[in-house]
């Protein structure tokens, strides 16, 4: 690929335009965060139920509830057969140090790491260590950290340290919207590699993960052209917050990604330690830099487009956010990017359901479309919940015929222990026994889920392409 640079030729600039899936394709971008035929639909849909709400309030009431209900009811039969699914063949593919052993003696391909960075100078010695310690030949490694031209704090941080012949610094001009994929597209430009993986400034990769990526490609059909890691902090215990942001992580990435994978469902990435075909990411034009998650978008792009993930069994390992305000503006971005990534890909809903087929459309449906929902709409449920409990209104109650009541009381008491119980399995999993108490408080968790969902709704409409920084180095790395 030709280097991205002044002078360049026409077809170059192309090339070189980190912005090129929005000018390529419009529709799959979150440049235009809603569409006029959405607009029109939303419209009529609240038409319509103010009309309900008008003309026949309590049938329309009762209709409303009822379809959340249902709605709450599928989400938990959906979170069992994903935890079932997890424990059968096909979830995790495992490469073994036998496997790694039998691999060698062997040429392995040039890899490309990309490590996008901003105004973060205190992980770059943290982030180079983890990167010399990779178990991966030095001269097969294309290491790029993407820094930002006016972050003059992490550039200095870089240009102080040591960096081994295949790393180089690449610049990211400044210019709109700054976020990490539009760096990241200015990487993949410039990639050498036959692979290419991502990880955050934080990261610690297990040293052997790109040699089991290699050896995961290879022995994979050829349409497996992503291969997602596991995700995990390394600072689980440093207080509640992480503790439950680790049991999260744990019933995430070792449970719910490794159902998807066995049921070979749409599977929406983790925002580092994915690993790549460069060749098929650049022919889909790498990430959509204007989504706050391009992750999650790019894992459904490449369902759209045919091909599959899987998952790997080795850890990269994080630092979970200690600090509540920027825990909140963490979980805002991501939710926002949810937002964002559903309403760009349910701009032709009839499109997407004969890109992904039936069973991938519901997957998507429940995965991006149904969690936005369910922190829009818990504070609600919650609300007439305790309403009901401590005052006992007819108006309420009047809203929850026989079944349901029935369902809604199931959805209660035992679809929330499902929940709390997937959490508990995942740390179980982890050997995070000493963490599990925490999870008899995740209710609390949810409540600040359900806050930050109304921020990241609000704030898709006032400033939909805002990146909310995480703060990192907030919490010494201890031993997972």
């Amino acid at each position: 690929m030709p280097a991205c640079g002044n002078k360049v030729t026409a077809s170059a600039v192309d090339a070189c335009d980190p912005l090129a899936l929005a000018h390529a394709h419009p529709e799959w971008s979150a440049l235009a965060p809603v569409t006029s035929n959405q607009r029109r639909a939303v419209y009529v849909i609240l038409a319509v139920v103010a009309l309900g709400l008008i003309l026949r309030p309590m049938a329309t009431g009762k209709t409303l509830v009822a379809l959340v209900t249902l709605f709450y009811l599928m989400v938990t039969l959906y979170k069992i057969a994903l935890v079932r699914a997890a424990a059968g063949a096909g979830a995790t593919m495992r490469i073994g140090a036998a496997d790694l052993t039998a691999a060698e003696p062997r040429d392995w391909p040039l890899y490309t790491v990309l490590v996008p960075m901003y105004r973060e100078p205190e992980t770059v010695p943290q982030m180079v260590a983890a990167l010399k310690a990779l178990d991966y030949p030095a001269a097969r490694l294309d290491v790029q950290l993407l820094l930002e031209a006016d972050d003059d704090a992490t550039l200095a941080a870089a240009r102080t340290q040591r960096l081994p012949p295949g790393f180089r610094v690449t610049p990211i001009p400044v210019s709109f919207p700054r976020t990490k994929p539009k760096a990241c597209n200015l990487g993949l430009h410039e990639a050498r590699g036959k692979y290419l993986v991502i990880y955050d400034a934080e990261d610690r990769p297990e040293p052997d993960q790109l040699k089991k990526a290699v050896l995961a490609f290879e022995a994979s059909p050829e349409k497996v052209v992503c291969v997602q890691s596991r995700l995990n902090y390394y600072n689980p215990r440093h207080n509640l917050l992480t503790r439950w942001f680790a049991a999260e992580y744990s019933a995430w990435f070792d449970l719910a990604l490794p159902g998807l994978a066995a049921m070979r469902a749409v599977i929406p990435l983790g925002g580092t330690s994915n690993h790549f075909v460069t060749e098929v990411l650049r022919g889909l034009l790498g990430w959509d830099a204007y989504n706050v998650t391009e992750d999650c978008d790019l894992g459904v792009r490449l369902a759209r487009a045919g091909y599959e993930t899987r998952m790997l069994e080795t850890t990269t390992w994080e630092e979970a956010c200690s600090d509540l305000g920027f825990w909140i503006r963490q979980r805002t971005r991501w939710q926002k990017g949810y937002i964002q990534t559903y309403l760009v890909h349910m701009r032709a809903p009839l499109a997407l359901w004969r890109d992904l087929g039936t069973r991938n459309f519901l997957h998507f449906q429940l995965l991006i479309g149904g969690s936005v929902f369910s922190s829009l709409i818990n504070p609600l449920f919650w609300l007439m919940a305790l309403i009901w409990f401590v005052f006992r209104p007819a108006g309420v109650e009047a809203l929850y015929p026989g079944w349901v009541f029935a369902i809604g009381a199931f959805c209660l008491f035992a679809g929330n222990f499902v929940f709390v119980y997937v959490n508990l399995l995942g740390c179980y999993r982890r050997r995070y026994d000493d963490l599990m108490w925490a999870n008899l408080l995740t209710p609390l968790y949810w409540a600040m889920m359900s806050y930050s969902g109304w921020r990241a709704f609000l704030q898709f409409f006032a400033n939909p392409f805002h990146w909310e920084k995480t703060q990192h180095g907030l919490s010494a790395p201890q031993a997972g």
